[in-house]
């Protein structure tokens, strides 16, 4: 997805962001917004949202020097989100469909966005997602899609978003008789998902926990490691967490399953939906 003019406030917001969780000073949080206005002055507007905030991102790691400036607020959301994880469970379970109940508490996970904002409710994120209906509904093809794969004893790659977010993607995972190969970032950028942040969030008990290769925001596939790209190649059914995956994969390989909340006006107007929309989506589909 391309970066539009709404996208230049919220790179700013997010520099800023990050360097405050980094406890930079005055005049580091000065530098940090200088140095990105000074870099969307000559970027390509053809270049993806993620590719922008990742330059952003390092360049506040490398101001305040610090290697996760997000470290204390994702465990603080892993923490929150392992408090929920009974109740998840038995909702999983108690429910008329439980497939379906476990993806839009998968989606409503994806809250857990410091990206988007610092600020989230996120029982009430849980109760929306629970009764809204989705604004894009590809549940139908997914659900094949997974049938298929345990037909022909196939696996599924998942690739994570962000830490806390986890925890709700690990009840969805539990529920599939497959093998679920579960990638996630190779070093820290924003709140994105580490390989400590998985284990923290207990992936490791059900998943088999890979790295993109990558620090990088959603899935650059030129920029990940030979084996992720292999692994990634060889996938029959994979999963796609959060809006910074929907911008950097291709949305034409019906593979791929995009599941996430619609945070961004920017994102939901490239979907054709409402700001807050649950979204089940498979590549290719139009």
């Amino acid at each position: 997805m391309r970066t539009y003019l709404d996208c230049y406030p919220c790179f700013l917001r997010q520099a800023l962001d990050a360097a405050r969780f980094a406890g930079a000073s005055g005049e580091q949080q000065a530098d940090v917004l200088q140095d990105t206005l000074e870099l969307l002055q000559s970027i390509d507007p053809s270049t993806t949202p993620p590719e922008i905030g990742n330059q952003i991102h390092r360049k506040v790691r490398e101001t305040v020097v610090s290697s996760d400036p997000y470290n204390d607020v994702k465990r603080a959301s892993t923490e929150e989100a392992l408090r929920l994880r009974p109740w998840m469970r038995a909702a999983i379970a108690g429910s008329q469909d439980p497939l379906e109940t476990a993806v839009r508490l998968a989606i409503a996970g994806n809250i857990i966005d410091y990206g988007h904002s610092a600020h989230y409710d996120l029982e009430a994120t849980i109760a929306d997602a629970t009764q809204q209906p989705f604004a894009v509904n590809d549940m139908d093809a997914l659900r094949s899609a997974l049938t298929l794969a345990q037909d022909n004893g196939d696996g599924v790659l998942y690739i994570a978003d962000n830490a806390g977010e986890t925890v709700f993607d690990r009840a969805f995972v539990e529920i599939l008789d497959l093998d679920v190969t579960y990638a996630v970032k190779e070093a820290p950028v924003l709140n994105d998902a580490t390989l400590d942040d998985a284990q923290q969030a207990g992936l490791d008990a059900c998943c088999t926990l890979v790295s993109t290769g990558t620090d990088t925001m959603g899935t650059i596939l030129s920029l990940t490691s030979a084996a992720f790209q292999r692994r990634f190649s060889a996938a029959k059914v994979i999963i796609a967490k959060g809006q910074a995956n929907y911008e950097t994969l291709s949305p034409g390989d019906e593979r791929i399953f995009f599941l996430l909340k619609a945070k961004c006006p920017v994102i939901a107007r490239d979907l054709g939906v409402e700001t807050g929309g649950l979204i089940v989506k498979q590549g290719g589909t139009v």
